[in-house]
Formats: structure tokens, sequence, C-alpha cells
């Protein structure tokens, strides 16, 4: 009786002084999209940083619920306090009894707020959401109204070890209040289903909640939020070179290439980038961005008719490359035959840094980066320009903007657990667009460990490498992974916790080979170049095997039907993370917006794709790699899986070529010298696969063709088959 008086008589009076103190020392920021609370019966869920976080609700929200708290939390010492400030209950996640107090609480009209992961995170990402708060929302038809917490996990009331997330006294605090939303109760037969299904979808308007709170800006001021946050002297990135860079040398970097560079063009024009690999790379596309050049990725790869068609199709007329990396690389005679483009080399442009220069970086640069540049640009400017691989034709080049980076990174972030911790290793170019955004920009902008590593085709160094630096996270292609699984030792991949496979599909093999040898299972996801380039993932909480995932969050879809295709049908998207148009070689400079069917803003990716009742994406093929021969459509990636499964340890690509007497005929072209028809012809007996698909002819290669990506180069087998 005592304590209940207590309560009634100092909580109106520490309420007032603790949102005072709270508003100044924490710098609280509310942003509201002004829902209606007066709701008959109202759900609030929130993420979970600390054990502020109930505190910061009560005195911020523009009502007065109850929360709903863990039992084991409510016995911590520190938070007995907090929790006399507001109303409570406490429940037990585990007990089913739970669920109906819950739900007794909703029906009787009291706003109650809940966290769906019923404890405070431990990697500073999304942890497992619980069944129980979907099924009262479900079942009590209730509103539910997101709100996003941001800034507590840096306080010392979180449960975020010091070196995994920095921690202060007093960071800012952003409280973020989204529209209402549902859960419809589900119709499946099970309860045990009707339950999946509804957790399902509260993880994701959660997952929706975190991508769509998050802070948009450019590449350069995202690089200073990251310093801000984890330290200028943090040690974020490394390369070949053992040099290791920390955010101060980071920001230090690309402000001064960034002003060098800008004396090479006008505002707005695109300068390609020749270069490895390496810590002054990054910061040179940041610094250019930042003075608003748009760096232009060339993939030295190509050759020089792959390049000097890269050039004509962005309006390039300058080149940053390195003379050391051209010699190095063998580069040389094919940058020499390069037309009307001025070669400017990174040796040159550090003799070129004035008296001028030291002092601007000195006297202000080094106080105010966010000033340096002196320059207003927005978000939805071009921050890059990549090129597609030129698989099926002449290289693209694909405009991404701020924005698109930016929202793909906060993408990814919102479904994936990435830690400060973690280490990244990446080998993937950063003309390629994996390479670029999820392997270098993704761990700069979160505070992770970068190595840089100027070539994934190095397959016994690579998994060494992972060893030596204890790398958490790697990126590669279905190719490189069977290579780096081939030539490691079962422990040098003791630490990752993430390997991601994307640019194209994973093998079965490939996936068996790491589970069985290292215990590790391969997370595929899908994209492309014009998506910046993310669009689904597998990950630990929503993994299913022979798809690419589920869309990530903020991504719209549509799957238009094809005619002469059974299974699925085109999927186009958009979102804030599909680019902003292409340049190409018939248009030379033009920005061309993305087209499609269904309209403006949206991409048509030319996948078939298929989709189940819980949103998992199944490649099912390209559409422009579909053969159509007397009348039906054969997709040639079947195809590659047919002889794949005749010959697994080989490698095979099949194209499609005129024919006058069925329309079309598929050439497969395969490392495998004695694969014959009959063996394709009892592999496609026994998957079921018409006898349409078997090719007419089969042709041995030394080695597989391949592009800079991993990817099979198919216009090269078209010029062979075009010629024999």
């Amino acid at each position: 009786m005592l304590k209940k008086t207590l309560k009634k008589t100092i909580r109106p009076i520490l309420r007032p002084i603790l949102y005072v103190l709270c508003k100044v020392l924490f710098r609280v920021e509310v942003k509201s999209a002004n829902p209606n609370f007066n709701v008959p019966r109202l759900i609030i869920v929130a993420n979970h940083e600390s054990f502020l976080d109930g505190l910061l609700l009560g005195l911020f929200l523009p009502i007065n619920p109850i929360f709903v708290v863990n039992t084991h939390v409510s016995r911590v010492s520190v938070f007995r306090f907090i929790l006399s400030m507001v109303d409570y209950i406490t429940v037990d996640p585990t007990n089913p009894i739970a669920t109906r107090q819950i739900m007794q609480l909703v029906e009787s009209g009291r706003p109650v707020v809940i966290f769906p992961e019923g404890r405070i995170t431990l990697t500073g990402s999304l942890m497992k959401v619980y069944e129980g708060t979907a099924f009262v929302a479900g079942k009590t038809g209730a509103t539910i109204i997101p709100v996003r917490l941001d800034g507590p996990q840096r306080t010392y009331f979180s449960r975020m070890r010091g070196h995994a997330s920095p921690r202060g006294l007093f960071p800012k605090m952003r409280i973020t209040i989204l529209p209402p939303t549902r859960i419809e109760m589900s119709e499946l037969r099970h309860a045990k289903d009707r339950r999946h299904y509804m957790a399902e979808s509260m993880r994701r308007i959660m997952q929706e909640m975190l991508f769509a709170t998050r802070t948009s800006g450019t590449i350069f001021e995202g690089l200073l939020a990251a310093a801000n946050i984890h330290g200028r002297k943090k040690r974020v990135v490394e390369d070949i070179r053992q040099i290791e860079y920390t955010y101060a040398d980071m920001i230090k970097m690309a402000l001064m290439l960034g002003r060098l560079s800008r004396r090479l063009d006008e505002p707005g024009a695109r300068i390609g980038v020749l270069l490895p690999n390496l810590a002054p790379t990054l910061a040179l596309i940041i610094g250019l961005s930042a003075f608003r050049r748009v760096p232009a990725m060339l993939n030295f790869t190509s050759g020089t008719e792959g390049m000097q068609s890269a050039c004509i199709a962005a309006g390039i007329k300058t080149i940053i490359t390195s003379r050391a990396f051209l010699e190095q690389g063998s580069l040389s005679e094919k940058i020499k035959d390069l037309k009307n483009i001025r070669i400017v080399y990174l040796e040159d442009l550090r003799q070129q840094i004035t008296w001028r220069d030291k002092l601007w970086w000195i006297g202000f640069a080094r106080w105010f980066p966010q000033d340096a540049p002196n320059a207003v640009y927005e978000p939805e400017e071009i921050a890059v320009v990549l090129f597609t691989s030129g698989s099926e034709g002449k290289p693209k080049g694909v405009a991404l903007s701020h924005r698109a980076l930016l929202s793909n990174i906060a993408q990814a972030r919102a479904v994936i657990d990435i830690m400060s911790e973690d280490k990244f290793l990446n080998s993937l170019p950063l003309f390629h667009s994996f390479g670029l955004t999820a392997g270098a920009l993704l761990p700069l902008m979160t505070g992770c460990s970068l190595f840089l590593y100027p070539t994934p085709l190095h397959y016994r160094v690579i998994p060494e490498l992972a060893y030596d630096r204890a790398c958490s996270v790697m990126f590669g292609t279905s190719t490189f992974l069977e290579h780096y699984g081939k030539f490691a030792h079962p422990y040098d991949f003791y630490r990752l916790r993430y390997v991601i496979a994307g640019a194209e599909r994973l093998t079965q093999e490939v996936r068996e080979m790491w589970f069985e040898k290292f215990g590790i299972r391969i997370f595929e996801g899908y994209g492309a170049t014009e998506t910046a380039p993310v669009l689904a993932v597998n990950t630990p909480m929503a993994y299913r095997s022979g798809t690419v995932g589920q869309l990530l969050p903020g991504v719209r879809h549509r799957v238009v039907p094809v005619e002469g295709i059974d299974q699925g049908g085109i999927l186009h998207v958009s979102g804030p993370n599909v680019m902003s148009g292409y340049y190409r070689f018939e248009n030379p400079g033009v920005l061309e917006p993305p087209e499609s069917s269904i309209g403006p803003g949206w991409y048509d990716t030319g996948d078939v794709v298929e989709m189940d009742e819980e949103g998992f994406v199944r490649i099912v093929g390209r559409v422009k790699r579909f053969a159509k021969i007397a009348g039906e459509m054969i997709s040639l990636e079947m195809v590659e899986n047919m002889a794949r499964a005749s010959s697994p340890v080989k490698q095979h690509a099949a194209i499609n070529l005129p024919d006058a007497q069925r329309g079309e005929s598929i050439i497969l072209y395969t490392t495998d010298t004695e694969l014959t028809r009959d063996q394709l012809r009892e592999t496609a007996k026994t998957q079921g696969i018409p006898e349409l698909a078997i090719p007419r002819k089969i042709v041995s290669l030394p080695e597989m063709p391949l592009l800079g990506s991993g990817k099979t180069d198919y216009v090269a087998l078209k010029e062979i088959a075009e010629k024999e």
C-alpha cells in the first residue's frame, strides 16, 4: 500500500523533471506521422535497444500506455526505478498464458506498448520476433503503430559491448512514430502455421520500420556520420599494402583527392576511375562525389573495346588511373589505344598539391569536413556510374544516386545483423556493384573493418587472408566460392558469420561443399547493378533453400506473365534503391530514365521469377536466356543445370542461335571433354526435362570464358559459335 502511495506521489513530480533532463541531455528528437492514437484497440511496437526504452516512450509518446515487460528484465535492479515511472505488467514470453494476458489488456481499450523482440538487442540489429505479439494483434484486430528508437544502444544502459558499439554518456536520440498498420488473422488450417504466418508479418513490419527511419544524405555525409559515431581514430580500412586507415585518414584522403580531381572537369561530369581495390580508390570515389564530380568505375578486365564503349556511353573525357597499377596489370598498351580520352595519373595528382591545398586542409577541412566541399547538393544527384557486365551486348552505364546507394545499405542492415566488430573481406572489384555497395560502402558506413584485396582470382590466397585477418563477412560469386572451397583448409573460415553469394546462381554442389567442409551455410542473394544492387537475400531469420530469399524492405514488385512461359513471370521492381537511369552507347552522354511496361519509376529486371506464399523468390531464368524451339520456350539455365547434374565438377554454358528449321537451336559449351548427349538425355528423363532442351551440339573448351565479375562471358561464346 505504501509502495503504491509513494508511486502516486513521486511520479507526478519526477516525470516533468525526467522529461526535461532527457530532452536536454540526450537532445531527444521526436518525428511523427501523426497517427490516430484514439482507437478502440491499440498496440505500439518498438525495437528494444536499452533499459531506457520504456522510460523514453513513456515520457515522449502523446499517450499514457501500459508496458508489457519481460519478467527477467523486470528483475534487473537498474530497471526497477525506470519501471516505477510507467504503468506495466510483467509476462514471460515463453509462457502461453502470457498471450492471454496481453490479449485481455488490449481488449480493455488501454494502449499497450510491446517490444516484440522480448529482449534488449545484443547485436544492435533486430533480433528474434516472438509469435505472441503478432498473434495478439491479429486475433484482436488491433491497430499497430510502429515506433523506432535510435540512439539508446549507444548509452551505458544498453547491452552492447563497448567494442561492438561505441557508447557515451549522452548520445543524441531519435524517436520516430510511423503510420499505423494491421496484421490480418491468417486463415491457414493449422494453428502452428497461423502463428508462424503472423509472426513473419510482424517481423516484416519491424524491418520495414527500421528501413523507413533511415537518414538521408550523401555518401560523404554517411562517412562523416559513421566517423562521429564510431570515432575518427577507429581503423576501418586495410588493403594489400598492409596499411590501416582510420576514419580520419579516409576523410582526409577523400577531401584532398576530391579537391584535386575537381580541377579536371566541371560539376556533374563523369570522370573515369581505373584503379584496383585499394583504400585510396575508395577515398577517390567518395571524394569525387563530394565535390559533385561523378566517378565512373571502368572495368579494366573488359579490354580496350569494352572500356572505349563505356567511355562513349557515359561521355567520359578523363580517366584517373595509376602508372604502377597499369604496369602491374599489363594494361599500359590497352590504355594507350583509348581514343579521345585524357589520362591523369594519381602519381601526378599528388605532385599538384600546393601550399594553398595544405593550408585549406589544416585550417578548414580538418575541423569542418562537413563544409569542406563548399557545395550544396541533394541525395538525388548521381553518386557513381557503374557499367553492366556486357554479357549480352555493349555495356550500359548505370547511374546510381546517393539516395540509391544509402537506401540499399539501409535495406541490407534492416534484415542482416551487421555489427561494428565485424570484419569484411572484399575481393570483388569496386567496378562491380556488389563489390562497391555491399563489399565496401556497407562496412565503411556501419563502423565495420574492411580488408580490400585486388582480385578474387587468387583462390589460395583469399582463404588464407580470411584466416589471418579473422574476417567474419565475405561476399562472392558461386564460381569464386567454389574455388575458395577447393583450396581452403577446413579451419580457414572459422570466424565467418556470413558468406553471401550473388551475381550468378549458387550451385547445389558449392552449397553442399561449404556446409560439409566448413560447416557454413551460404546465404544466396539476388540483385542487379540497376538496383544498387541487392533486391533479395536469404538471412538467418528468413531462409529457404533453392530461393534467393525475400525482397528487401522498401522494394515494391510486380510479376508480369510472359507468353510461352508457364512458370512465373518477369519481375518489375520499384523503390529508393532503383537507378536514376542509363547511359547508352547509342545515345552518348544522355541520361535515360529506366523503362518498364508498368510505368515511370519501375525497373524491368528481365528475370523470370516465381514467388511463394511467404514472398521467397525463386529465379526461373532470364527472359533473354530462353530459346524458342519449335514454338516452345526453353530456359538456357535449365539446360545448364541439366549439364551440371550430369557433370557436377565441370563448367557449362548454353547459348541459342538461329535455326532455319526449328527457329532456334541450343549449343552447350563445357569443360568436360567426355560429356555426351546420351548422358544429358538420361538426366533429362530423371528430372522430367523435355527432349527439346537437350542441346543439338556439345562443344568442349579448355576453360570457360569469364567476365571480371566471375560471370560467364556469353558474348565471347556467341562469337566463338558464329565463327564456327
